[in-house]
Parts: structure tokens; sequence; C-alpha cells
């Protein structure tokens, strides 16, 4: 208790000099610049793009959003995220779990090829697919003999949305499942638990607020993916255009109002995500704190 006690007046003492604290106006010009920047770069955007779209009047705002190329880049935007997120969710489950719970030759590398996502650039992605389902890539021969139709339709788009958002739900699980250990999974099969039983039984629950989070961040990625669908999609309106694509084919046109429309639906959806994510990691605080606590 003496140790204690003289550690915590002699941490006392150092915050009290000069040389391990910053002077008062050095603190708030910092916070000042940190709150400009955000009110500039982040909630000043976000109300204009409110403010531009009912620029013209609530009824020119609904007529673009019930607009019959809106809403087809509204489902196929929908679609591509309910197709894309629950593969991620299976692959970054079963990469967590390996990279996590085992030891292997070769881990380093799979870690790498999980990450490549995040160092190539979404435009070169779409080009990858291009060189393979192209009509002069490796499968285009193939593809046009059969008549299969990959790029410039919903598969590419799909494919390439997938490529962008693999890491989000892995990355998010690693260093969860390693924190928590194996000892819970261990305990589980040397009582007699399966696999499966062990996963859904023990590991599942340990993870559900990590899982939840990096799905809101894949969804959200998914949704908002504009380099490489641009590629891959063709432009055709209507049929391949997403949401982001949507809008800038509505801004090229001139149509402000309606572009800034569909941009704030968007926009709706990222605050609705920004919500749940801010929830989901309170949650994920408060079981770590129980953990902390049980430990």
């Amino acid at each position: 208790m003496s140790s204690l006690a003289n550690s915590q007046d002699y941490a006392a003492q150092l915050q009290k000099r000069d040389a391990t604290r910053e002077p008062t106006w050095v603190r708030y010009l910092l916070l000042s610049i940190a709150l400009i920047s955000f009110l500039g770069l982040l909630i000043l955007p976000l109300i204009l793009v409110f403010v531009e779209a009912f620029h013209q009047g609530l009824q020119v705002y609904l007529q673009a959003l019930v607009d019959p190329d809106t809403l087809s880049a509204a489902k196929l935007t929908l679609l591509t995220a309910a197709i894309a997120v629950p593969l991620n969710v299976v692959f970054g489950v079963a990469a967590a779990w390996t990279v996590a719970k085992f030891q292997f030759k070769g881990k380093t590398i799979l870690t790498t090829i999980i990450d490549m996502p995040f160092s190539v650039s979404p435009v070169i992605a779409g080009l990858m697919l291009v060189l393979i389902f192209g009509t002069q890539g490796w499968a285009g021969e193939w593809l046009l003999d059969h008549d299969i139709k990959i790029l410039y339709a919903v598969p590419a788009i799909v494919l390439a949305t997938v490529f962008i958002t693999v890491p989000f739900v892995a990355r998010e699980l690693i260093p969860l499942m390693q924190a928590q250990g194996t000892e819970e999974e261990e305990a589980a099969i040397l009582l007699g638990a399966s696999g499966w039983q062990t996963f859904w039984k023990i590991t599942l629950p340990n993870i559900k607020w990590g899982l939840l989070y990096g799905v809101i961040l894949c969804n959200a990625r998914a949704m908002g993916e504009f380099g490489a669908v641009s590629v891959v999609s063709g432009h055709i309106r209507g049929e391949t255009n997403t949401l982001p694509l949507h809008v800038e084919i509505l801004y090229n046109e001139y149509s402000y109002s309606a572009a800034f429309a569909v941009a704030s639906l968007l926009a709706f959806l990222a605050i609705i995500t920004l919500i749940i994510k801010t929830w989901v990691e309170l949650r994920q605080e408060k079981q770590n704190a129980e953990l902390n606590k049980s430990n």
C-alpha cells in the first residue's frame, strides 16, 4: 500500500511540472483545430448534401427518389450488399479462426493475403476482373462460347465488391480471437464437444459483438463502393448502376437536385451505420469490461 501511495504521489508531482504538461493555450489550440476540422470536413458537407437535396422542394426530392433508375440502382446496391456481406462473413470467420486459433507455416502469408485489398486500389481491382473475364481476358473466349455474362453485369459487380470488402470482418475478429486465447475451446474439446459444438457454443458467443461490428463496416463499404464497381459495371443505366454510380451520372447530366437527393439517401444510410456502429462499440466495451472483471 505504501509503494502504491508513493507512486500516486510521484505521478501527481510529475503532472504539476511544465515539462510533462502542455500549457493551457496549447490544449485549447489543438482542441479548436480538431473541432474546426471535424465540422468543416465532416459535418458541413453532410449538411450541404441535405440542403441541396431539398433546394427545389420536397416534391422534386421525392420524384428523384422514386425515379425508376434510382429504384433500380437502390435494388442493385442492396442485392450486391446482400450477397457480398454473407460471403465475407463466412470467409472472415474462417480466416480469423485459422489465424487466431492455430499455429502453422504460412500464417504470415495468409494474413498478408487478407490485407491485400487494403493496399490495392479499387480501380486496379476492377481492372483485374476485366483482364480475367473480359473479351480479351483469360476466360473471355470460354465465357462467350457458353453465353455466360460476368463482366458488365451483376456477377462482376458482386465479385468486385467482395474483393474490396474481404478484410473487414477478418481484421476485426483476428485480434479479438487472439486476445481471448484458446483455453475455453480446449476445455470444451476435452469435455467431449465436437468442433461445431465448440464453435457455436463457445467461440461465436464470445465474438458476436466483434462480428456484428465487422458486418456493419463491411456493409457500409459494400454499399458505398465506387471505383471497382465503376470499372466492371459498364454504366448501363437502370441495369448495372449502383447508387454511387447513379449519383455520378445525375451530376454529370447537371441534374443537381436529383443527384444530391440520391446522395442524401447514401448519407442517411451512413448516419444509421454510424449510430449502430457506436451502439455495438459500447456493447463490446461492456463485454470486455465484464471479461476483465471475471478474470
